[in-house]
């Protein structure tokens, strides 16, 4: 059986994230060719090494900068030859009461969040526009529908990146192109679990909007990006998938 992402060329920006590298796992799963970004060198080589992504499929740099987006999609072209996956995963904001922020952390969320995500769309559009085909899939928040504690500026941002999609996917439905967003929940990363040991009260807190429950799973969050970003999901665009245990419905 053909996998889902078969010989499609992807970039994963964020992949040495804990859900950025799941996305990557399933994208290398389902035989997908990777360009993974980063901030963080050593996690990405490392993930590169699992996965036996070559060392000329790495950018090491900060997204919200624009020359750095373009070099992740030079990255693909000079590679590959065309681009036909872009997963917006490079995030994180600083979580804290919105009168707390300072004018540094709240343009360090948007920075990390929303500029991110543009200027690496904004690259990336144009090739898959001449070649007919292209997936985009943005990384939001559960949060921008739920209006979590302490979450007003990451929403701000997270808010952006829902907005986006909806605007590239009706500029861009007749050029083979969808643009969807998938918005998990509290989500079982390995700073989720820490936090757990510090301050079990705020996890119970976030979890107990979630009617399942609990958190959701890393892999779950990577199989509903994995599905948008293949073939099958052509006549899905627009659309901002939540991925949260039922903590919003519609």
């Amino acid at each position: 059986m053909k996998k889902a992402l078969h010989d499609r060329v992807a970039i994963v920006t964020g992949a040495a994230s804990p859900i950025g590298s799941g996305i990557a796992r399933r994208f290398a799963s389902e035989g997908a060719r990777l360009i993974l970004a980063d901030l963080e060198r050593s996690g990405l080589e490392t993930l590169a090494s699992e996965l036996g992504v070559a060392a000329a499929m790495l950018v090491v740099g900060d997204l919200s900068k624009e020359n750095v987006a373009a070099r992740v999609v030079k990255a693909a072209i000079r590679g590959h030859g065309r681009l036909d996956i872009l997963v917006n995963n490079a995030g994180g904001g600083v979580i804290r009461p919105f009168l707390d922020h300072t004018p540094e952390t709240l343009r360090a969320t948007v920075d990390r969040n929303l500029w991110t995500t543009l200027w690496c769309t904004w690259h990336a559009v144009p090739h898959m526009k001449e070649r007919g085909y292209g997936r985009i899939v943005n990384i939001g928040a559960d949060s921008v529908r739920n209006g979590l504690w302490m979450h007003a500026g990451y929403n701000a941002a997270k808010g952006g990146v829902h907005a986006l999609a909806t605007g590239l996917a009706r500029e861009f439905a007749r050029d083979g192109i969808t643009a969807n967003v998938v918005a998990p929940c509290i989500v079982e990363t390995p700073g989720v679990k820490e936090l757990r040991k510090t301050d079990s009260a705020m996890i119970e807190k976030m979890t107990a909007v979630v009617p399942m429950g609990r958190p959701a799973e890393i892999d779950e969050v990577a199989s509903m990006v994995c599905y948008l970003a293949s073939e099958e999901a052509s006549f899905v665009t627009g659309q901002v998938v939540s991925v949260n245990g039922g903590s919003t419905m519609l």
